[in-house]
């Protein structure tokens, strides 16, 4: 198990590089860049810049320097400094603009990622053990409303009911009073009360979706020949379940780990967008029409990075609940 997992971790490192390359390549595809953008709002604005003015302004961002000699510059000052280059938007280093927005970003993808595991594994069991009851029938209706419904559509569905019946459409991740207020008891139950919608919004669809499967998957495990067998020696039910179905059943499950992550960060962008939300989703949204290449980039290559640490992660608990995966190892 363990030369698996050191085998998978030293395959991350040259994927990432590729990646890293890949990403940043594609941020300099659009036409024109954070200058020429810049003259745009300027020009918009009532002022006009010279071209002069945008070739100093371009010659001192290093914006007139080759896409492959930016990238080697970044990725030296990212290895040698951390540094992951300045925010020309904002006005500040890349690092100080994503730890901003990072802390609130992290607690809201992984009470959602909870959530979503949390809900679609023990529902998805018991919609197959409890197979056309009226649970399964009920719970399966909510799992396709769940998959039908836009997420922006949801989320003002939510807030329109949280305003009719409480008062408070629950915009945002905290109240006005504690925006700005130190951290305290009360500002992290603030957190949770407005966490409600956000969560149940960015989760549902997934958790619809893993339900479904967990459900399908745990359909054709309950009568293989081992569960038989387990049956006829006389063990619960309870032990047979969960030592032999649902443990072949998560294989799929823990399989979308990977792009979970992922998609649980970029799929609240237009819910955070509609609720007001200070996470790093509406923050990258801007940096790309502002063609802010290092900020875009950073954003991106983030992205990336998580989805190759979320395969790792579904590589080596696939390896531990699969034998047959550790065994094929064993014989390359």
């Amino acid at each position: 198990m363990l030369q698996y997992i050191l085998r998978r971790f030293i395959l991350v490192i040259p994927v990432i590089v590729f990646i890293s390359i890949i990403v940043f390549y594609i941020i300099q595809l659009p036409p024109g860049d954070f200058v020429s953008s810049y003259a745009a709002k300027m020009s918009a604005a009532g002022e006009v810049m010279t071209q002069h003015d945008i070739d100093v302004m371009r010659a001192n961002l290093k914006l007139d320097q080759p896409w492959f000699i930016q990238y080697l510059d970044w990725m030296k000052n990212i290895v040698l400094h951390f540094n992951f280059g300045y925010s020309f938007s904002y006005n500040k280093p890349v690092t100080a603009v994503i730890s901003q927005y990072m802390a609130l970003t992290l607690i809201v993808s992984l009470v959602t990622m909870l959530f979503t595991y949390g809900i679609a594994i023990p529902i998805g069991i018991y919609c197959a053990v409890r197979q056309y009851s009226i649970g399964d029938y009920i719970f399966s209706a909510f799992g396709f409303l769940g998959m039908a419904t836009p997420h922006f559509l949801m989320a003002i569905i939510l807030m329109y009911l949280s305003y009719v019946y409480f008062g408070d459409p629950l915009l945002g991740l905290f109240s006005s009073d504690y925006v700005n207020a130190e951290w305290s008891l009360g500002k992290i139950l603030d957190l949770l009360k407005h966490m409600i919608i956000p969560v149940i919004v960015i989760g549902l669809a997934n958790t619809a979706e893993l339900i479904r499967v967990m459900r399908g998957q745990m359909l054709d495990e309950l009568n293989k020949p081992n569960v038989v067998t387990a049956r006829s020696k006389g063990l619960s039910e309870t032990k047979i379940l969960l030592k032999y179905p649902t443990r072949a059943a998560l294989n799929p499950i823990v399989s979308t780990i990977g792009w979970s992550l992922t998609s649980i960060f970029t799929g609240s962008t237009i819910t955070a967008i509609v609720l007001n939300l200070p996470i790093q989703g509406p923050v990258m949204y801007n940096a790309l029409l502002a063609q802010d290449m290092y900020l875009a980039g950073t954003w991106l290559l983030f992205m990336s990075v998580l989805t190759v640490i979320g395969t790792l992660i579904s590589d080596i608990l696939l390896a531990w609940l699969d034998p047959k995966i550790r065994t094929a190892f064993r014989g390359m």
